[in-house]
């Protein structure tokens, strides 16, 4: 069997490439179906496991330029899916929080990304879907170490 041959390495390369090109084909037909584009719905989710944020903890957060977010975050403030907020320790800074909409909506898109995920593992044995999660969290822990960008779990 050819996987038996390939180096770990080079497999996991491979398959993870074709993750990310199969996640782009589904991003397309997914984004016909979500009320989020992938920055909303990034954004987003990272505000919802975190108190609220100024700018530049959201572009350290994934590890972007301020102004990038800036643009991000002005569509958010501009859709209602969050809003500034006056620093609730004193500070400066203004801070983002997700909306109660922006917070449906994102409730509802993750919905669907996790019943298509469902879906796509149904017929798989409980112990293998853990595996993949447990193996997958590991991955993202280790890329999250060498970047020095960790991402909050709930």
């Amino acid at each position: 069997m050819e996987s038996e041959e390939i180096d770990p390495g080079r497999g996991l390369e491979r398959e993870i490439t074709l993750m990310a090109r199969h996640t782009t084909l589904v991003t397309k037909r997914w984004l016909e179906q979500q009320a989020l584009d992938r920055s909303a719905y990034l954004l987003l989710s990272r505000l919802e496991i975190s108190d609220p944020m100024t700018l530049k903890e959201l572009a350290d957060s994934f590890g972007l330029d301020v102004s990038t977010i800036n643009r991000q975050t002005a569509a958010l403030v501009r859709q209602g899916l969050a809003e500034r907020i006056p620093d609730p320790q004193g500070g400066t800074a203004r801070k983002l929080r997700p909306t109660d909409g922006g917070l449906r909506a994102l409730h509802s898109d993750r919905k669907h990304n996790v019943d298509g995920i469902n879906s796509l593992v149904a017929d798989w044995d409980e112990k293998d879907r853990r595996d993949l999660v447990t193996l997958l969290r590991r991955l993202n822990e280790q890329i999250e170490d060498r970047q020095g960008l960790s991402w909050p779990r709930d």
